[in-house]
């Protein structure tokens, strides 16, 4: 059965409230994006946890998939006239029906991450058989390998660890750095999320992988100090829980510290030099990796 997709023009103020009413009308899904996409003029914007989103593209597109009971004409129509504004201009699309399942899995390919460590999905043979396979599907929990927070901490930790260290991996969502810690040498490994689907999602990657790792909500974390700890979350979470993170690093231990944006790595590195020797940023991107060694 192929759905039809409701593309809506309109601007940075209405955005929001249009995606709004389209899903009081029974859309069956509803997304904004940059009307200027793929062009020279695209506009990157990037949000942090508890903090509202106050951007949004100065020319954007509304687009909502449909029922085959709404038509798209009167349910725009319907959705301005919630608004109290004038009907603005928009197109219609007709997607056919496909293997979702398939089409998803075909954009996710193995990721080399290293020259011994790769990141296969189960659906597609290892590429090197003899390299170090992290087997992982996209899931419940943000991380699978693609984006450059995840990369840059995974080369950090191919490159950093010689086995037998223990590991926090402080906001851990798929559990994807945990396990390669696991994978690449580490000894006791704990993984922490505030997500209760980052715990399902890491304990069955986890067992997917073969490899013994403990994941905890934050209050029920064990106590103690670890060798390394490695937190690939954002820059305001990163700012508010430097105490915290500092102390659960041994004297000599190494933290790794990434989800910071190029021009916020200096605020963040201001911060944890109060505790940490820093090295040299590590830059994808546009997004940074910080390290250092306690002091």
């Amino acid at each position: 059965m192929p759905w039809t997709e409701l593309r809506i023009t309109t601007d940075s103020k209405h955005a929001e409230a249009l995606s709004d009413a389209l899903f009081d009308l029974g859309a069956l899904s509803v997304s904004i994006e940059d009307a200027a996409a793929g062009t020279d003029e695209e506009k990157p914007i990037f949000g942090e946890p508890g903090e509202p989103v106050d951007q949004m593209w100065d020319h954007s597109v509304v687009v909502a998939h449909l029922g085959d009971d709404m038509d798209p004409a009167l349910t725009v129509v319907a959705a301005a006239n919630q608004l109290g504004i004038a009907t603005p201009a928009f197109d219609t699309v007709e997607v056919e029906d496909q293997d979702w399942v398939r089409l998803t899995q075909s954009q996710f390919d193995p990721i080399r991450i290293s020259e011994r460590l790769w990141i296969t999905p189960t659906w597609h043979e290892a590429p090197d058989a003899d390299a170090i396979n992290i087997a992982l599907d996209p899931g419940l929990a943000f991380g699978t390998g693609s984006h450059p927070t995840t990369r840059l901490c995974l080369q950090w930790l191919d490159a950093s660890l010689h086995g037998g260290e223990t590991v926090l991996d402080y906001g851990c969502g798929s559990g994807i750095l945990a396990i390669a810690a696991k994978k690449v040498g580490a000894g006791a490994t704990h993984g922490v999320d505030i997500d209760p689907q980052a715990m399902v999602a890491s304990r069955q990657n986890a067992e997917q992988n073969d490899v013994a790792i403990e994941f905890f909500l934050p209050d029920a974390a064990p106590e103690g100090v670890y060798d390394v700890v490695i937190a690939n979350i954002l820059t305001n979470p990163l700012k508010a829980l430097a105490p915290m993170l500092a102390s659960r690093v041994r004297a000599g231990g190494r933290i790794a510290l990434s989800g910071i944006l190029a021009e916020q790595a200096e605020d963040v590195a201001a911060i944890y030099g109060a505790w940490f020797d820093l090295a040299q940023p590590k830059v994808e991107e546009g997004w940074v990796c910080l390290s250092g060694t306690k002091r």
